[in-house]
């Protein structure tokens, strides 16, 4: 830890730009985000002080108290997005409290304590969203390391999070991962309930169904609703993956089966409007986006409502990553099929076939300190109809949020609206640089701060077959409203973020995203646990 003197220019710096800085970011907590719930102890000008006169600069005190009533659930509803001002002071204050730790050297560095038996991290969920009310609830994830001579690799892996907004959409989720219950064999289950008032939805094959953003802007004279571009989804989950080994250690097989229920339907606007002042209602749109697309005959009668659905997955992965959270070097490769049988509850207009292959890559550029890191992505049909509303899951063997969807949103293209690119089939790419650029310990924990900038991009490549009708014109619709005569093309975004890390395992992450074009939308801040691959 560097000593907080006048003889470091970054420390005069930082005492010098601190206690002003901290009283900017929290007059824009109490107006921006909305949420009435200070943590006072952490949020004092007295406590943060403190820290800088015992040279505890960026003590995780602080940043918890930020996660804590900034909380955003990732996967429910549209991102909160914070004025880029408000960002750049945000990371006004983290910058130059990096550089002080870059100053570190080798021996000031504390050597990382081997953990052992239980351990948790936990967050309160508290946010507010205009539509969706007051969310509410708990997250907590559970790591045994056993006798801690695997650390940082674990035993089992349990999360929990129940939140709720109390307009309806909320997240119920239990999940597990271990190596150790059945010898040679890694287990993964997850068991999720998942309700969301207004998921996203915007046509099909990305540019090629236009996105007026407009319409769902409250502040523009060509504003339809804030709802137009969603329907009401609830989801009840249940999937479970084995993975084993070949004679190769890095060589795997993968086999699993997961049951999806789909209930679906048009925003319950009343419900959403009941208690609000009439200002703040949203206009009732008949349904929105989705309704018409239902009108249209662009989704079908039988899957309009949703659906129930089995999937069988079998594949390969191949793995030599060095840390499985954030590694610094190492491949991660998978390939896997999943089938969805007619005779499993999806019926035989619907039975279908996917195939996902993904290539994660990571390289040390600084040892323990700086990497670089991709990821390359594509996912198809094989054959067969897949319904609409499965069509925005993508593929994964390890669930890194409570779902795994796209193009577009929290854990595909950050910045860009969800759900933006959806086709029968998607290429996509992640780029990312990653820099740990301090560590601590702190309540007996290991803990590391990273900074990440990234890039994105994607885009549908298998198109879904839409047969537009005349009748749309007949109808009173101007049909390049709704739908575009070009090709999808590249959708792309960039961005920056923020990890906090306890003991390795247990991530608090921040992403802000910006769309390079306004089609897409035009940024996502996102707060959640993880880093993305």
């Amino acid at each position: 830890m560097v000593s907080a003197t006048n003889d470091n220019p970054y420390n005069r710096w930082i005492l010098t730009i601190a206690p002003n800085t901290f009283r900017s970011v929290k007059r824009i907590l109490k107006r921006d985000i909305g949420c009435q719930t200070l943590t006072a102890f952490f949020m004092k000008r007295k406590f943060f002080n403190a820290c800088c006169r015992h040279s505890i600069l960026i003590k995780f005190d602080f940043f918890i108290s930020l996660i804590f009533i900034n909380k955003i659930s990732l996967d429910l509803g549209k991102p909160k997005t914070i004025p880029m001002r408000n960002l750049a002071l945000m990371f006004a204050m983290l910058f130059p409290i990096s550089l002080a730790f870059s100053q570190e050297t080798a021996d000031e560095k504390k050597a990382e304590k081997a953990k052992s038996g239980w351990n948790f991290g936990g967050l309160p969920v508290v946010a507010y969203d205009t539509d969706l009310g007051f969310e509410y609830g708990a997250l907590v994830n559970l790591f045994h390391y056993g006798d801690g001579s695997i650390y940082p690799k674990y035993k089992h892996n349990i999360y929990a999070e129940v939140s709720r907004f109390t307009k309806g959409s909320g997240i119920n989720r239990l999940f597990y991962d271990s190596k150790y219950v059945i010898p040679g064999i890694r287990l993964t289950a997850d068991l999720a309930y998942l309700t969301d008032k207004m998921y996203d939805f915007y046509g099909f094959n990305g540019y090629e169904s236009v996105y007026n953003m407009d319409w769902a802007d409250d502040e523009s004279s060509f504003y339809r609703s804030r709802a137009f571009y969603k329907y009401d989804r609830k989801l009840t989950r249940f999937t479970s993956d084995l993975q084993g080994k070949f004679k190769n250690d890095k060589l795997g097989w993968v086999a699993g089966i997961g049951f999806y229920d789909f209930k679906v339907d048009t925003v319950d606007i009343d419900k959403l409007n009941k208690g609000k002042d009439e200002a703040d209602k949203l206009p009732y749109v008949d349904g929105g986006l989705y309704k018409r697309y239902v009108d249209w005959g662009l989704i079908d009668e039988d899957e309009k409502n949703g659906g129930f659905v089995t999937y069988l997955k079998f594949g390969a992965v191949y793995d030599t990553r060095d840390n499985e959270p954030n590694p610094m070097k190492g491949v991660w490769t998978e390939a896997v099929v999943t089938y969805a049988p007619s005779f499993l509850g999806i019926g035989s207009k619907y039975e279908h076939a996917k195939l996902s292959i993904i290539h994660r890559q990571y390289f040390t550029l600084v040892p323990e300190r700086l990497s670089f890191v991709y990821r390359l992505g594509y996912q198809g049909t094989i054959f067969g109809k897949c319904p609409f509303y499965l069509q925005p899951n993508m593929t994964t063997l390890f669930l890194r949020g409570s779902v795994s969807e796209g193009l577009g949103g929290a854990k595909s293209l950050r910045g860009i609206i969800r759900n933006r690119v959806v086709g029968d089939g998607i290429a996509y790419g992640n780029l990312e640089l990653r820099w740990k650029f301090a560590r601590f310990q702190f309540i007996n924990q290991n803990f590391y701060l990273s900074f990440n900038a990234f890039l994105d991009g994607g885009q549908v490549v298998q198109k879904v077959k839409l047969d537009v009708p005349s009748t749309i014109t007949e109808a009173g619709y101007d049909v390049s409203d709704y739908f575009s005569p070009e090709n999808d093309k590249l959708h792309t975004s960039w961005g920056v973020g923020l990890r906090i890390v306890m003991n390795q395992n247990f991530i608090i992450a921040v992403d802000h995203g910006r769309a390079m074009k306004s089609d897409d939308g035009t940024s996502g801040t996102y707060i959640g646990l993880n880093f993305l691959f």
